[in-house]
């Protein structure tokens, strides 16, 4: 069975250009990472679901376009990033079970057959798998932004990692954007990552309990204005009761910035 993964995505198109905004290696080590990450897992994986920070519904929605463009959804990049392809098939029968699985949690839930892949999602997997051969589909979060309810989500999404579906949360441990372009965060991403480690870290019923609790934690707030790229982290902490473990760290742009598998 596969684990859950929570992953840094990047900023933008970070991987696929000439990074100016800072040293010309700055995500070098996160994209040789990613790009080793899929030969890390036990087997390849019948499809993947991904919460991506990025999308966010009043109503939980799950993506099955049978073949799902791409939005790129940021700005200010070279011409050559918004030509970026990752033409991964989608999987409208899973899209179909997640909404199963879902509804008999109590978790309204509706299909999106029109919306694509945004960035949090085809960026880093096109470094992951950059063949494009796996079935792909997008979950969205909550727009309540409450971490319970993504909790739940992944405790109701957990049957499908018994079908190597493989349940990617995509965000960024550390994501505060006016910090992270001065590159002084101040030693907040140190004090939110050596908490979010070690309640990671924790038994499933403790962990869940602390994460609920994440605002209250040392410079949460400083580190996540706004939760919505902690929130995958939830997801993919919900969908998996046994142990958890840092499978990436590194300093970009002045913040730590970690990766978590969940067992």
């Amino acid at each position: 069975m596969l684990p859950s993964i929570y992953i840094p995505h990047g900023g933008g198109p970070c991987f696929f250009m000439d990074w100016n905004m800072g040293p010309a290696d700055t995500w070098h080590k996160m994209a040789q990472w990613l790009g080793e990450l899929g030969a890390t897992l036990p087997n390849k994986p019948t499809a993947i679901l991904v919460i991506s920070a990025h999308w966010e519904e009043s109503v939980v929605s799950v993506g099955s376009h049978a073949n799902p463009p791409l939005i790129y959804d940021y700005f200010g990049f070279p011409e050559h990033t918004y030509q970026i392809t990752y033409p991964a098939p989608g999987a409208p029968h899973i899209a179909q079970q997640v909404q199963q699985l879902l509804e008999q949690a109590g978790i309204a839930c509706k299909q999106d057959s029109v919306r694509g892949l945004d960035h949090g999602v085809f960026i880093p997997f096109k470094l992951i798998y950059p063949d494009a051969d796996i079935p792909v589909l997008q979950l969205s979060l909550n727009s309540s932004l409450d971490p319970r309810a993504h909790i739940s989500l992944g405790e109701a999404l957990a049957p499908l990692r018994e079908q190597d579906v493989l349940i990617i949360g995509s965000g960024m441990s550390f994501h505060n954007m006016g910090l992270l372009q001065t590159g002084h965060c101040d030693g907040h991403s140190d004090q939110f990552d050596q908490w979010l480690s070690k309640t990671c870290q924790l038994p499933a019923d403790q962990r869940d309990a602390q994460l609920m609790q994440w605002a209250g934690a040392p410079s949460a707030l400083q580190a996540h204005p706004r939760e919505e790229h902690l929130l995958p982290l939830m997801v993919a902490a919900g969908a998996a009761k046994g142990g958890a473990n840092m499978i990436f760290s590194d300093r970009v742009m002045g913040a730590v910035v970690s990766a978590y598998q969940f067992d």
